[in-house]
């Protein structure tokens, strides 16, 4: 495994980060204060953020933390709506998505908390890089919404896609490229088209998402194994190409374990492209740092994601009464039904 540069429990702004996600929870209702009281710190969702994007400003941190926790709320959302037989206020919300991030301004105090507190975070982290970023930003997260509505169609259907289908709506349904595109709020540079298309530096990006993906789905494996789930790597080795459960770990984590090696040596190229970059102009050695202050944080998310998913309570499944229900979400009616 990589091992962290920082780790994320030392970073001087983390324990106000903390506070203020779950302070944040609370005030979006995104969580009812029973469940944040007794799950949210346990969950680490700051953990998370905290060791990927180092170097970034108190401000843009809170930022992307307060996004990360909207992102589990939502996973959440999804999986209690599928549970429940709830296609039309799945839809519903998907189409509210679709609008807030365009108009976030116009949904911030919207009746349903998931909608009014997805346009909060996104209004403050479109507030850093300009309408360029932003739209690129928008078009990326629209296909991430299609994505999770194919996979509730997915699921409510128990429709189970094959291998290669998987991996491509995986990549959209976790946000490859939302999270890459965050690191440059966190190296203040918008970075060209040229170089975000480079080979390298796609390579190195999908090797540290696709490990973050995969290790997702190995650690939620049990979980989702339990609760008659589809939507997950090894259930899908396990459907389409006869594997034992056993034998889905053991390729999950094999590949998982690839995405370290094709990032290392992605890596390497994009520092002797950094280094290529610094040609003695301001805007060259801006670029410079601002690919190595990416590529650095591309390397962090490998040890935060496979710490987090130890450390956090979210996929301690054989500590569940149900281990088909999470604790921390709430399985009884919700509002957003109606309407």
């Amino acid at each position: 495994m990589i091992e962290s540069a920082f780790p994320r429990q030392l970073h001087p702004y983390w324990p106000r980060l903390q506070e203020s996600t779950r302070n944040w929870l609370l005030e979006k209702r995104l969580m009812p204060a029973d469940k944040v009281e007794r799950y949210a710190d346990g969950l680490l969702y700051t953990d998370l953020v905290a060791g990927y994007y180092l170097g970034a400003s108190d401000e843009v941190l809170s930022a992307i933390s307060d996004f990360t926790a909207w992102f589990f709320a939502w996973d959440d959302r999804q999986d209690r709506d599928v549970v429940h037989g709830r296609e039309s206020a799945w839809l519903r919300l998907c189409v509210r998505l679709q609008s807030a991030l365009e108009s976030p301004e116009e949904y911030m105090h919207h009746r349903d908390p998931l909608v009014a507190g997805f346009a909060d975070s996104v209004s403050r982290i479109y507030g850093w890089l300009g309408p360029i970023w932003n739209a690129r930003f928008a078009r990326h997260f629209h296909r991430t919404i299609d994505a999770c509505d194919q996979e509730f169609i997915n699921r409510t259907t128990r429709t189970v896609p094959e291998p290669g289908a998987y991996l491509e709506l995986r990549r959209l349904t976790f946000g490859h490229w939302i999270w890459t595109d965050l690191l440059e709020l966190v190296a203040r540079c918008e970075l060209p088209d040229e170089v975000r298309k480079h080979g390298a530096f796609r390579q190195a990006a999908l090797a540290t998402q696709d490990f973050a993906a995969w290790y997702n789905d190995l650690c939620s494996l049990p979980k989702e194994y339990a609760g008659g789930e589809i939507h997950n790597l090894g259930i899908v080795l396990i459907r389409h190409e006869g594997l034992s459960v056993e034998e889905a770990t053991a390729e999950v984590r094999r590949r998982a374990g690839r995405c370290v090696t094709e990032f290392l040596e992605a890596e390497r190229a994009v520092l002797l492209l950094a280094d290529e970059a610094a040609d003695g102009t301001f805007r060259g050695a801006e670029l410079s740092a601002a690919l190595k202050s990416c590529v650095g944080n591309m390397r962090n998310w490998f040890s935060s994601v496979y710490w987090w998913h130890h450390e956090s309570g979210r996929y301690r499944v054989d500590s569940w009464d149900d281990p088909s229900t999470p604790p921390y979400v709430s399985d009884g009616p919700a509002a957003h039904e109606e309407g």
